[in-house]
């Protein structure tokens, strides 16, 4: 690692993430998801016992219940949401050095998803122009990551390849430093994904049931 980055100045108010961590604030973001969608539930179950002609109310409820964690799952799948590309020759520069950056599998996954994998100490990531996933080992839990990227208006490949240097100096820093949209199963975060960019989280899920190069 070449250094904290610069960014983390900026939010001194939050503890580094690490592995220990970021299980603690998976399993925090999954006590939040139940606190929201128990009420509702219990509550259903409840009324039908007392009434069972309340079974509208009851539909309702459960359909809150529901939609709570879907709604969140959406969120997580809006970070790396495929944009609109444009197919100017800045944005064609910006591809290739992209390619420079990457291999061969990366530069092939990027031209069918528009997300760069990029293994870490923390998981496998895949990192799209607004944001990343983090595909923690074992493949069965996602983090999706919302980074604001300087300067706008940057060509796409642009923006993924300043997140990727970001990402390869100070992995902890960068997780630290983006906001969290959404941690949960894959599964469900694979439901409200664009059909594009499924492939990409089904390489990532593989990556982190591989060993590690260096293990």
């Amino acid at each position: 690692m070449s250094g904290a980055l610069p960014e983390t100045a900026a939010v001194y108010w939050r503890p580094r993430v690490d592995a220990g961590r970021l299980v603690r604030r998976g399993r925090t973001w999954t006590a939040t998801t139940f606190a929201h969608t128990v009420p509702f539930i219990g509550t259903a179950g409840l009324l039908f016992a007392l009434e069972p002609l309340s079974f509208p109310v009851d539909f309702a409820l459960l359909a809150h219940a529901w939609a709570i964690p879907e709604l969140y799952a959406r969120r997580g799948a809006n970070v790396v949401r495929p944009k609109p590309q444009s197919d100017d020759a800045p944005q064609r520069v910006a591809v290739g050095l992209l390619g420079d950056l990457v291999g061969h599998d990366a530069r092939e996954l990027h031209a069918r998803t528009g997300l760069v994998p990029e293994r870490g100490t923390l998981g496998v990531w895949l990192v799209g122009e607004a944001g990343a996933v983090l595909v923690a080992p074992g493949g069965r839990r996602v983090f999706c990551w919302c980074v604001k990227v300087p300067e706008p208006g940057l060509p796409a490949a642009d923006r993924i390849a300043h997140l990727l240097l970001a990402l390869r100096s100070d992995e902890q820093g960068f997780a630290t430093v983006a906001n969290l949209a959404f941690s949960g199963a894959t599964w469900r975060l694979r439901r409200r994904m664009h059909p594009r960019t499924r492939p990409a989280l089904a390489e990532a899920v593989r990556l982190s049931k591989v060993s590690s190069p260096e293990s």
